[in-house]
C-alpha cells in the first residue's frame, strides 16, 4: 500500500494512509512535519485564501501559507461559504435497468413490503413514554416464545408532543413520523398510545390521513382509560390479541423493487469518502438498477457537494427542490447563531476531516451515480424509484428516524471512528472504513470496507458485497447491531422550533 493516496490530478493535496514521520518523500517532496493517518499533505505550496483542493472541488482555502509537505488541516484550512453555479441534468449517467434479484419478505394487505414483523407502541408525546415502554417490557423472550415469526414488541417513545406550536415545520414532521412508523411495512401491528391533552393528538393523525382503527391498529389515552396502571394493562391485552394475527405472518420471494434503503454515515473519518461511502454508492446504483430506492439524508452533510447532486437531478424541479432545502438550512444555521461548517465533529476532525465542505463530498458519495429521482421533506412518504434524497439534520438518530418513517425497511451505515448505532423496526448493517476500526469493533461491524485500502478490494467488489448483504439482512439474517438488541432508544423526531 502507498503511503499516500491522491483523489483527483487537480488536487493540490494527498492523504496519509499512515502516521508519516517528517522528511518522507511524497510525490517528490518531503514532509515537514508528523503527518497523522487519514490526514491531508500539501503537493505544492498553496498562498493565503487559496483554494484547497480534494476530490476536484474545494474544501476550504489555506488561511497561512501553506508550504509544500506540510500539514494541512484546521491550523490553516478555513472554511468559507459557497457560492456554486447549479446545474440541472447535466451529469445524467443511464440506468441499466436489471431484475431477478429477491429477497424473502413480508408481504402486506395494503401492498407493502415488509424485512422484520414487529408490533409497535406509537406515543403521541413524551407523557405516554413510561405507559408505552411498561407494555413493550412485558413482552419479555419468553412470553413471545410461542409466537415465533414475530420479531418484538417495541416502544417508540420521544421527548416531545406538546408545548409546540399546532401547526407549521415541527408539528407536520412529528405527524409525518407518527404516521410513517404507523403505517411502517415491518410493523405487522400498532398501538398507539397518547395522554389525551397533548398538543399532538391521535384523532388529528386519524384524521389527517386517513388511519382506521383494526384488530391489528389500535388506539389509547390514559385520561381516556383512567390512569397509567390501567393504561398498561389494557395495552397489555390490546397486544396479547395482535400476536397470534402477527404470528400468521410468513416470508415469501419477493423483489429488490420493493426494497427502500436509508444511506447513512457517522462517525466519519478521512476514509470514508474514499471507501465506504463510495462501495455504498455502487451497491446503491445496483439497488436502482434492480428498480429499487436509495434514500440519502442528512442536508448539511451535502453542503457544498449539492451542486454535484443537481447535475443528476432528472428534472429542474427535483434540483431546485434539493437547492430550496439547502437555502432553508442556511438561514436555520444563520438564525439559531451557528455556522454550517459547525458540523465536524472533534471525531471527524481527528480523523482527518477538515471542513464540512470535505465531509460533504465524501459524503455525497453514498449516492452512487444514478440520476436523482426524487426530493423529500423530512419523513414524508418516499414514493420515487432509485436514488433519492431526504432533508434531515446530520444527527444520525434523527435523520434515521425521519427514514425509516419515509418508508426504508433497512438501513446501512458506514463508519471510520466507530458507532455502536441500530435501529428498529428497520435493521441497521454498519460498514468500516477501514481496517483498524473494524478489527477493534468487530461486534459491532458488518462489512470491512477498509481492504479497499489494504487488500487491494475493487469498489465493484465490495459494493456487491454490500448489496449482497442487504438482501440477506432483508431475508431475515441478522445484522450486528440487531444481535446486540440496539434500536429502542434511538428513535429521535426531528424537534424543529420553539418548545412553549
Amino acid at each position: 500500500m502507498k503511503d499516500t493516496i491522491r483523489l483527483d490530478p487537480d488536487d493540490n493535496v494527498v492523504t496519509a494512509t499512515r502516521a508519516l514521520e517528517a522528511g518522507v518523500a511524497v510525490e517528490g517532496v518531503a514532509t515537514l512535519g508528523l503527518i497523522p493517518s487519514g490526514h491531508k499533505i500539501a503537493t505544492k505550496a498553496i498562498k493565503q485564501g487559496e483554494q484547497v483542493r480534494k476530490y476536484a472541488q474545494m474544501i476550504g482555502v489555506a488561511s497561512t501559507h501553506i508550504a509544500e509537505g506540510d500539514h494541512v488541516h484546521t491550523h490553516n484550512c478555513d472554511f468559507v461559504p459557497t457560492a456554486q453555479n447549479y446545474e440541472f441534468g447535466t451529469d445524467m449517467r443511464q440506468v441499466t435497468p436489471a431484475s431477478g434479484d429477491t429477497f424473502m419478505g413480508y408481504r402486506r394487505d395494503d401492498g407493502g413490503v415488509g424485512t422484520r414483523n414487529y408490533i409497535a407502541i406509537v406515543t403521541s408525546v413524551n407523557c405516554s413514554a413510561t405507559a408505552a415502554r411498561r407494555i413493550a417490557d412485558h413482552f419479555t423472550p419468553e412470553r413471545l416464545a410461542d409466537y415465533p415469526n414475530v420479531d418484538g414488541v417495541c416502544a417508540f417513545v420521544h421527548g416531545t408532543g406538546c408545548g409546540m406550536a399546532g401547526d407549521g415545520d415541527g408539528f407536520e414532521a412529528l405527524q409525518r413520523v407518527m404516521w410513517g412508523y404507523a403505517r411502517h411495512p415491518n410493523h405487522v401491528g400498532v398501538l398507539m398510545v397518547g395522554l389525551g391533552c397533548e398538543m399532538n393528538q391521535i384523532d388529528w393523525l386519524l384524521d389527517a390521513y386517513g388511519l382506521k382503527q383494526s384488530d391489528s391498529f389500535q388506539v389509547m389515552n390514559i385520561q381516556g382509560v383512567a390512569g397509567l396502571q390501567k393504561t398498561i394493562d389494557l395495552g397489555i391485552k390490546k397486544i396479547d390479541a395482535m400476536l397470534p394475527l402477527a404470528n400468521q405472518a410468513v416470508r415469501s420471494e419477493c423483489p429488490v423493487s420493493e426494497l427502500k434503503v436509508a444511506l447513512q454515515c457517522g462517525g466519519s473519518d478521512a476514509w470514508s469518502g474514499v471507501t465506504a461511502n463510495p462501495a455504498l454508492g455502487y451497491a446503491c446504483d445496483l439497488l436502482a438498477a434492480q428498480g429499487g430506492t436509495g434514500v440519502l439524508a442528512e442536508t448539511p452533510e451535502i453542503y457544498g457537494a449539492e451542486h454535484l447532486l443537481t447535475r443528476r437531478a432528472v428534472s429542474p424541479q427535483v434540483g431546485e427542490r434539493l437547492i430550496g432545502l439547502i437555502e432553508w438550512w442556511k438561514d436555520y444555521t444563520e438564525r439559531n447563531k451557528g455556522s454550517m461548517d459547525n458540523n465536524p465533529s472533534p471525531g471527524n476532525k481527528k480523523g482527518g476531516l477538515t471542513t464540512i465542505l470535505e465531509k460533504s463530498l465524501g459524503a455525497a458519495a453514498k449516492g452512487g451515480t444514478s440520476p436523482l429521482t426524487g426530493v423529500y421533506k423530512y419523513a414524508e412518504p418516499v414514493t420515487a424509484k432509485g436514488f433519492t434524497f431526504m432533508d434531515s439534520p446530520g444527527y444520525d438518530p434523527a435523520s434515521v428516524t425521519g427514514q425509516i418513517a419515509g418508508g426504508c425497511q433497512i438501513v446501512v451505515f458506514t463508519t471510520g471512528r466507530g458507532s455502536a448505532f441500530g435501529s428498529k423496526p428497520s435493521p441497521t448493517i454498519k460498514v468500516s472504513t477501514n481496517t483498524e476500526m473494524f478489527s477493534r469493533m468487530s461486534d459491532d461491524m458488518d462489512v470491512n470496507a477498509g481492504d479497499m485500502l489494504t487488500g487491494g478490494v475493487s469498489l465493484e467488489d465490495k459494493g456487491r458485497e454490500i448489496y449482497d448483504m442487504i438482501l440477506a439482512v432483508a431475508s431475515g439474517e441478522v445484522s450486528k447491531s440487531e444481535a446486540q438488541g440496539l434500536g429502542d432508544f434511538e428513535f429521535v423526531p426531528w424537534q424543529i422550533g420553539a418548545v412553549m
